[in-house]
């Protein structure tokens, strides 16, 4: 048996159940932040849409706003992680190319424009993880499963 690539404390705060819905949240907070924005303010999320060459603008920030809050909801009851997970990396993908083109840029504003990039693609890599985690039932109600999951791994 192979020992945990993490130290004991750590490994103890890895497994505990409550990490497992946190980071959920956390991973989503910025499409509930945003999703939330948008309805209270559906004006300027079709102006945003339209900004960036998507119209009719009100369809796509509608979409926007039912796949951000749709999605994150998913997510974060961990019912149909995939499906929520797969909706926000879409919309995130779409996004990056409309927003953050940076290869169409130059000076500080293409640096920025990188950075923000590639931050998303990492964001969707996450909402892939997650999708991992949740179909693997790692952290689902049936902590027997749960258990041995976490020995294979640790194993």
């Amino acid at each position: 048996m192979r020992k945990s690539a993490s130290p004991g404390w750590i490994s103890v705060i890895l497994r505990r159940p409550i990490l497992w819905h946190v980071a959920r949240l956390l991973l989503v907070s910025a499409y509930i932040l945003g999703g939330f924005a948008k309805l209270l303010d559906f004006g300027g999320a079709v102006a945003e849409q339209e900004h960036f060459g998507l119209t009719p603008g009100w369809l796509w920030a509608a979409a926007a706003i039912i796949v951000e809050l749709g999605g994150s909801l998913l997510v974060v009851s961990n019912r149909f992680v995939w499906l929520g997970a797969g909706a926000l990396g879409v919309l995130t993908f779409v996004a990056m190319l409309t927003a953050n083109a940076f290869w169409t840029m130059e000076g500080h504003e293409r640096f920025m424009a990188m950075n923000a990039f590639f931050e998303h693609l990492g964001l969707i890599a996450g909402l892939v993880v997650v999708s991992i985690l949740s179909e693997e039932g790692a952290f689902g109600p049936n902590p027997a499963a749960r258990t041995q999951i976490v020995q294979g791994v640790s194993q």
